[in-house]
């Protein structure tokens, strides 16, 4: 598999792979999922991320008073494929016993408690990020052959060289970077949001018609605030606030609020993390950080109670977050072409989406090729001679 190649010097071939060499675009829940599928089966992957580290929404903030989960907040295991694959990093994820989760109105007057969940809630242990972290690192360790990671790669282009995909991507963080290139891919899986999948697709002018069908989903952006009070860490003061560890909010700014310490294989400090309402945050989503801040812990204190100045706060945009209409099918793939996406969007918002998409886009890509090897040797198999 051929390593990031700047321009100038020639684009290397891949090195010959049991199958086929796939570039994979996008290391959240759904990329990695489909890199490690598609690694298991024989192939040659590359795994290539823009950040500086796997996980996607699924991350994990880190802060001199302990780590918040700015992106998802906890998932289900619903599917007994996903059931299968979690089993395989017992200590990578725990169950999250969260204490009640309320809904309540503007002033954290209680209108519904929804009791015990019919699902399960579950989190990556020590952080959310860990089940991706222990997912991706056969891919970049050298445990899977033909497998690499490259993070800090933003992908700008996909085109053909001699038959073969090319990528071009800017390399390093926004102050040093510089445009590289690797080659030699037989396949490329888009496992990044709709929106920048088909502005990609549409940048490289490919699949016009597949450019129309992302056009039609739509993401919401989120807001997320994460806060810490270490002075509430104190003999005779075991937290701030609300009996509560967790709730939805009708409030005209919040829809979420979690006391990242209530969560298992956590720091004790007092931490909490906000996340306001789709409406808001699209009306605000060029705010700066510190006005959204603001904003959002004056919200959280009238809903909390909670009017201490905390010791530290911060602001994460993301700018595609929720998704209010899902492609309806799983996956899109294109095997003579040797072009997929895939994306918790494609069905709808929830981390098992995502791991379902991935993975049925993988084991699609598997079964093509499975098939087109199959006829191939029946037409290379020589006919047998007429009987006298």
């Amino acid at each position: 598999m051929p390593r990031a190649k700047t321009p100038s010097s020639s684009a290397t071939r891949a090195a010959a792979a049991p199958q086929s060499c796939v570039a994979v675009i996008g290391a959240g829940m759904s990329g990695v999922v489909c890199a490690r599928t598609l690694a298991q089966a024989g192939y040659s992957v590359t795994l290539f991320d823009k950040s500086r580290g796997v996980g996607g929404r699924m991350s994990t903030r880190h802060s001199p008073f302990g780590d918040f989960d700015h992106g998802a907040q906890y998932f289900t295991v619903r599917d007994p494929r996903f059931a299968q694959a979690m089993a395989t990093t017992p200590s990578a994820a725990k169950r999250w016993s969260a204490n009640t989760v309320n809904v309540l109105d503007d002033t954290g007057h209680v209108l519904a408690a929804t009791g015990k969940p019919s699902d399960s809630h579950w989190v990556g242990t020590p952080g959310m990020s860990s089940l991706l972290k222990a997912w991706a690192a056969p891919l970049g360790d050298g445990s899977i052959t033909g497998a690499q990671v490259h993070v800090q790669s933003r992908i700008t282009r996909v085109s053909k060289q001699d038959g073969q995909w090319a990528l071009t991507m800017e390399v390093g963080d926004t102050e040093h970077s510089q445009t590289e290139q690797a080659a030699g891919f037989d396949h490329v899986v888009f496992a990044i949001p709709s929106d920048q999948a088909q502005a990609l697709l549409q940048g490289s002018n490919l699949m016009p018609a597949w450019q129309q069908r992302l056009a039609q989903v739509i993401v919401d952006p989120c807001w997320t605030v994460m806060l810490a009070y270490p002075n509430a860490s104190q003999p005779g003061l075991p937290h701030l606030g609300p009996q509560w560890n967790v709730a939805r909010s009708t409030h005209h700014r919040i829809s979420w609020m979690a006391r990242e310490s209530s969560k298992p294989a956590r720091a004790s400090v007092e931490r909490w993390t906000i996340q306001a309402n789709p409406e808001w945050s699209a009306e605000h989503v060029n705010d700066a950080p510190e006005r959204v801040t603001a904003k959002l812990v004056k919200a959280f204190a009238e809903v909390t109670g909670i009017r201490a100045e905390p010791g530290h706060a911060q602001a994460h945009r993301w700018l595609y977050a929720q998704t209010r209409v899902a492609l309806g099918s799983s996956h899109l793939l294109d095997a003579r072409q040797g072009l997929g996406v895939c994306g918790d969007w494609c069905l709808g918002n929830r981390v098992e989406n995502a791991f379902v998409s991935g993975l049925e886009l993988a084991l699609a890509m598997v079964a093509k090729d499975n098939a087109k090897t199959t006829q191939a040797a029946k037409l290379a198999k020589p006919a047998k001679a007429p009987k006298a």
